[in-house]
């Protein structure tokens, strides 16, 4: 008698569960719009979360994809589903024939299976998927070749917490039948998405109330659901990656855009350009002055006349007020790959900003976040009550953006020039909310899943005149519009 190997004795296994999960689609395949349709308060919500994430009119690939239903409402410019179950794609494709549908093995995956114009994606959908799954680092694996610099994964699971309730579910007929299937915690996810190649950027958990009730699931699921502590029962998890960035193919030294918006700071212009290190391949600086006092303007004019350096500068005069106005006037006139805004007073030195070029250009972070909460700071560049305000502030962005971030407010963002294209074009989402800038490109790009990083900087007292800032007043907004965001990015 011949002995089996080990590796067919551990495939036998895996091989057994993937025929009884194929089987068991194939079966109920008649039944599962039926089974949507009972439970469209849990699947619409869904919805909700793909929509929030998906900007309409992307490439989107589904794996696991059921009937379409999930696929069809992200509005793709190009939808492609792939299942291994028959059954449930010939159903697919006789609801949605403008949607792309593949009856292949995810496990087995290969891009040749596919048609040269669907090996490229925005978004991948991984949604309930995970328990059916014989081999998740398997599958995670063979999505490699389909993702961009830009791709996110977007994978969605019951927390392990319900399993009880919804096996009980199942029992009273209010759910429908399941198969033996894998369980996973948030953690196990995440660690899955390290180990084949991806890092985990945003992780979520959201709808406590499955069932719609008037005047109570609304309430649970908007205003409860989100809350610390509460928000670890919700029953969806879900976790947004990125491709970990190939250290094989270094990409060309980006082009870069320093925008320096400048109030009052003449005794600043002259030496921001000259302690300034050449940035990438090529260093463009943007002075926008705005309604100064002083002789910032006429001191902007003859640094930018009189320069004779390798950088090239450019000067422009706000029409609008406020550094938010000043910073996108600044952005709008920008060539370069990345953006990077450096504050005219200079507590910010420009001699860290390579640091911040140095993140983006190898992929390590696509916004980099100045922190000055790291090193050791005056107390006459940061008084302690403004070093409070601030670690508040952070602990409510931190909340609001799944992420957490140590010095949300300081005034050196970087960022390429492409995603600050998407921000600008999805604006709309928040609306013109904020005065300063900050919150705006930190929301921004928080709703696009942008891999955001903190840099940290050696915060340094002013050398000349005195702050714009009207701490209490300003401080008020600040919390206004968190308030505001809150509505937009939590409690939606």
């Amino acid at each position: 008698m011949l002995k089996a190997h080990s590796s067919d004795l551990l495939e036998a296994p895996k091989q057994d569960f993937k025929q009884d999960i194929r089987a068991y689609f194939d079966r109920i395949a008649p039944e599962l719009d039926r089974w949507s349709r009972r439970n469209r308060y849990y699947y619409s919500d869904l919805v909700r979360l793909h929509r929030f994430i998906i900007p309409p009119g992307s490439r989107v690939l589904e794996i696991g994809c059921g009937t379409g239903d999930l696929l069809q409402a992200t509005a793709p410019a190009l939808g492609v589903g792939l299942d291994f179950a028959p059954a449930v794609v010939a159903i697919a494709r006789q609801k949605y024939p403008h949607l792309v549908f593949y009856n292949l093995d995810a496990e087995a995956l290969d891009p040749a299976q596919l048609s040269p114009d669907h090996r490229q994606f925005d978004y991948i959908v991984l949604s309930g998927v995970l328990g059916y799954l014989g081999d998740i680092q398997a599958v995670l694996q063979r999505l490699q070749p389909f993702c961009q610099p830009h791709t996110r994964l977007i994978l969605s699971f019951h927390n392990f917490l319900w399993e009880p309730l919804l096996g009980l579910a199942e029992t009273i007929g209010q759910r429908r039948p399941q198969p033996l299937q894998n369980w996973l915690g948030i953690d196990d996810v995440a660690n899955l998405l390290t180990v084949t190649g991806y890092r985990p950027l945003k992780r979520g958990r959201r709808f406590l109330w499955p069932k719609y009730v008037p005047g109570v699931a609304g309430l649970v699921n908007r205003w409860l659901a989100p809350l610390p502590l509460v928000k670890h029962l919700c029953l969806t998890n879900f976790v947004v990656a990125r491709p970990q960035p190939s250290l094989a193919n270094p990409q060309p030294s980006p082009t870069c855009s320093v925008i320096i918006p400048a109030r009052n700071e003449a005794g600043n212009i002259a030496a921001a350009v000259a302690r300034l290190p050449q940035l990438g391949a090529h260093t463009e600086v943007i002075f926008v002055e705005g309604h100064s006092r002083d002789q910032t303007w006429e001191a902007i004019q003859d640094v930018v006349q009189g320069y004779q350096g390798p950088f090239t500068l450019k000067a422009f005069q706000q029409t609008g007020r406020g550094k938010a106005d000043a910073v996108r006037l600044g952005f709008a006139q920008a060539t370069g790959d990345i953006l990077l805004i450096l504050d005219a007073d200079l507590t910010v030195p420009p001699e860290d900003l390579p640091h911040f070029v140095e993140v983006l250009a190898t992929g390590h972070g696509e916004f980099a976040n100045g922190s000055r909460l790291v090193y050791p700071r005056s107390k006459t560049a940061m008084p302690w009550l403004n070093t409070l305000a601030n670690k508040i502030f952070a602990l409510m962005f931190s909340f609001l953006l799944e992420q957490p971030l140590k010095d949300t407010l300081c005034g050196t963002k970087v960022l390429w020039r492409s995603d600050y294209d998407r921000i600008a074009a999805g604006r709309s989402y928040f609306g013109d909310f904020d005065p300063f800038g900050d919150f705006d490109l930190l929301f921004g790009a928080s709703k696009l899943n942008l891999h955001i990083v903190e840099v940290p900087i050696r915060y340094q007292p002013r050398t000349y005149g005195s702050s714009n800032i009207a701490h209490f007043r300003e401080g008020l907004v600040l919390l206004k519009m968190c308030l505001y965001a809150s509505r937009k990015l939590k409690f939606w």
